[in-house]
């Protein structure tokens, strides 16, 4: 699942998300055939894109594309940057930037993925950067295959976009869990409208107040590592699926500088053992 953060704050925008992919494996054990989950904790999930400076990228949700041979998002960018260059693309601005990738990614799930591959499993992407001779950036999200037009996010303020295994992310931010207004919803036979007042009230009165305009860029990461942290540890002691981990990768993308890696892993040999 992972959890991918981008943030829109008033100095730049900051991208981060952890290093964790899981793949589910089928195993008969004589008895019938089972899903064995398995984690790889050095994927890479913070995207940046060779000749397109001022635009970056975070994908979660599904980790990869392909059967019986999967493959990461990260794996496909050599393709995608071919195609810009063979085009001789110029810098884009963050809305197509978005379109093209997303038209590339359906692509490449049309050709990999199983047509009765289950609905609602999707690879989801947030994009962030700079258009030019604009202050502010902009984000999009596009979720493929099942919505591939790209949408903007928080278009007229600043503020924080989430998704993946987001569940504490979700409880610290708003002050509960998503789940709570339905369950509320479903116990009390509440109608949609009593359920939407219900929401409104507690992320109104929940909330933290933490006001998103008025951050430093600094501020804006240290908040951003610190969800996807949390989440790492929470997870460490719970029972589920623990689909956070490996190292935080975060990149700030500002109007003079473009696409700068913050905090990311390398490429390392042997690693001492205790």
């Amino acid at each position: 699942m992972s959890l991918g953060i981008a943030f829109k704050g008033p100095e730049g925008i900051v991208l981060a998300a952890d290093s964790r992919v899981t793949l589910n494996a089928e195993m008969n054990d004589g008895k019938g055939l089972k899903l064995l989950p398995s984690t790889f904790d050095n994927a890479t999930k913070l995207l940046r894109i060779n000749g397109q400076k001022h635009v970056g990228v975070v994908t979660y949700g599904l980790g990869v594309l392909g059967t019986p041979q999967p493959r990461t998002a990260h794996s496909f960018l050599p393709e995608f940057e071919d195609e810009l260059f063979e085009a001789d693309t110029p810098r884009l601005d963050v809305e197509e930037f978005a379109g093209k990738l997303s038209e590339f990614f359906l692509r490449q799930w049309n050709q990999f993925m199983p047509a009765d591959f289950p609905k609602g499993e999707d690879m989801i992407f947030l994009v962030g950067g700079y258009d030019i001779g604009q202050p502010y950036g902009r984000l999009f999200q596009f979720a493929i295959p099942s919505n591939p037009n790209p949408v903007e996010q928080n278009s007229n303020d600043f503020g924080i976009v989430w998704g993946g295994q987001a569940q504490f992310t979700y409880r610290l931010l708003n002050g509960f869990d998503p789940q709570l207004p339905q369950m509320i919803k479903e116990h009390l036979s509440l109608t949609n409208l009593n359920t939407e007042e219900l929401y409104n009230l507690l992320r109104s009165n929940l909330a933290v107040p933490i006001p998103y305009q008025f951050l430093p860029l600094q501020d804006c990461v240290d908040l951003s590592v610190l969800l996807i942290r949390m989440t790492i540890e929470i997870q460490s002691f719970c029972l589920g699926v623990r689909g956070v981990g490996g190292a935080i990768d975060v990149a700030t993308i500002t109007r003079t500088n473009g696409f700068e890696a913050i905090q990311q892993k390398a490429i390392k040999g042997e690693r001492q053992r205790n």
